[in-house]
């Protein structure tokens, strides 16, 4: 009979552990569209997210840059350093599942009061000294039954968050290489933008050369030299304005690649770039699956399920049991004294938590909470990452015919002041023409080379808001 006793015993306690205290929430599927906006109506499920960084970003220079901050940028060392350290958390998590033992080895001697129960005892059984000695040596063990899954459900908290810690090294390397490419190609932008006004300081060193012949011949006023000389310096105070711009992008871009602030060697222009024609975008539902921020956001849900689970079974019953043995003597001398010396205790006891000033019941409740507020979160990270990509395809798509119209309106102007220098030599246009030709030919050529950055900017964000860069 206490052999099925027992056998009955350990069934129930299988069929409890199986059980689940509480239910889980599914990752939720946010509702999202069957294309992104201003994408090619026709849906394409390729998408540029799934191209290697080394692939997509093919200038040497920018490789170069991108591969030494994802090596040194400190960012990424620091997160490298957190999933080691999750991993080991993870490992130790494991070990959950085994009894606790414990070493312990204690001597003590004390002298109980004659007064005291303890020193009548000594005078009833006649001993003599009026020390009491006791020398232990032995193993303790503990061991309490996952039947609630609580420990289950650490382990999965563990796995989550080891998990978020390599989704973390992914997003940062995402955002890495695109603030790289940006840092580049803004670079880029400045060395083109310092070309276009010391140029235009050589146009107007020559107007404000001929003007001067002018002056003396009798032609115009001193008011056409000032207004000309001041022209000239316009252009002028742009040069050591672009130069401390680039000085200071340069230093940016050194401090992402861990590196001390110094020059940045390059080898191409800002023209010299290609845009690419092609940049499918895929489906949104990719998202979910590529996005290190989403998928971190999602696995903030398994850690949630498993904090309520955890919360759950710490309200129900818990069954431990303990166990010692080892070696007990009132003298030194016959402390290690085999076999008379041993001993051994066994011990199972259930513990139902009864009256905690609700604080279990305000755990599982704020716990429940806590989940429902990442699921609102998942969504919105999935929201957010649908937005930025829209965003950035209507960005290129703008820019696009915004560089065209700059691009036509350069040209014009850059064939106007051409015309304008050749009627005013001739004396067929006023001073002021010319100085307005030569000022609207700068404007126009600084803001072009600022669309065609903010072109290349936005398909570097196209690329991280799709989930690109970290493969």
């Amino acid at each position: 009979m206490k052999k099925y006793i027992n056998t009955f015993a350990f069934m129930l306690l299988l069929a409890l552990s199986a059980c689940k205290v509480s239910k889980d929430i599914e990752t939720p599927k946010p509702e999202l569209p069957a294309t992104f906006r201003n994408a090619a109506t026709t849906a394409d499920t390729a998408s540029i997210a799934d191209i290697q960084w080394r692939n997509f970003f093919t200038e040497p220079t920018l490789q170069k840059l991108i591969d030494s901050a994802i090596a040194n940028n400190y960012d990424m060392q620091i997160a490298v350093k957190n999933i080691e350290a999750s991993q080991l958390l993870f490992k130790q998590v494991k070990w959950n599942y085994t009894p606790q033992v414990n070493l312990n080895v204690t001597a003590s001697t004390s002298r109980p009061s004659d007064n005291s129960l303890n020193g009548l005892s000594l005078d009833q059984y006649d001993i003599k000294t009026k020390h009491v000695e006791d020398y232990s040596a032995n193993l303790a063990l503990s061991w309490e039954a996952d039947i609630w899954g609580k420990i289950r459900n650490q382990s999965k908290t563990a796995l989550a968050q080891y998990l978020q810690t390599t989704e973390a090294k992914k997003a940062i390397q995402t955002n890495i290489v695109a603030s790289v490419s940006q840092g580049y190609y803004n670079l880029l932008m400045l060395d083109e933008q310092l070309n276009i006004a010391q140029k235009n300081v050589k146009l107007n060193d020559s107007t404000l050369r001929i003007i001067r012949l002018q002056f003396d011949a009798g032609q115009v006023t001193s008011l056409a030299v000032q207004q000309a000389e001041a022209q000239r310096l316009a252009a002028v105070q742009l040069v050591p304005q672009f130069e401390q711009n680039i000085t200071i992008q340069e230093n940016a871009l050194r401090i992402l690649t861990g590196s001390l602030p110094d020059r940045i060697e390059r080898s191409n222009t800002l023209d010299n770039i290609q845009l690419a024609d092609n940049l499918p975008a895929g489906l949104p539902s990719a998202i979910v699956s590529r996005r290190p921020d989403v998928k971190t956001a999602e696995l903030a849900l398994n850690i949630a399920n498993a904090q309520v689970g955890i919360a759950k079974a710490s309200m129900y019953p818990s069954l431990t049991i303990t166990a010692a043995g080892g070696v007990n003597s009132f003298k030194a001398s016959n402390w290690f004294n085999i076999p008379a010396s041993l001993f051994g205790t066994v011990a199972g006891g259930i513990t139902q938590p009864l009256f905690n000033r609700k604080r279990l019941k305000t755990q599982y409740e704020v716990a429940k909470v806590d989940r429902e507020r990442t699921v609102l979160q998942f969504r919105q990270s999935v929201l957010n990452a649908v937005g930025e990509v829209s965003d950035a395809l209507v960005k290129i798509e703008k820019l696009k015919a915004e560089q065209s119209i700059a691009a036509t309106r350069v040209a014009t102007l850059q064939q106007a002041t051409g015309n304008a220098n050749l009627l005013f030599r001739n004396g067929m246009a006023t001073y002021l023409e010319v100085i307005t030709a030569q000022g609207n030919v700068l404007q126009s050529e600084l803001e072009l080379a600022a669309i065609k950055r903010a072109q290349l900017s936005a398909i570097s964000d196209l690329y991280r808001s799709l989930g690109g860069g970290w493969k």
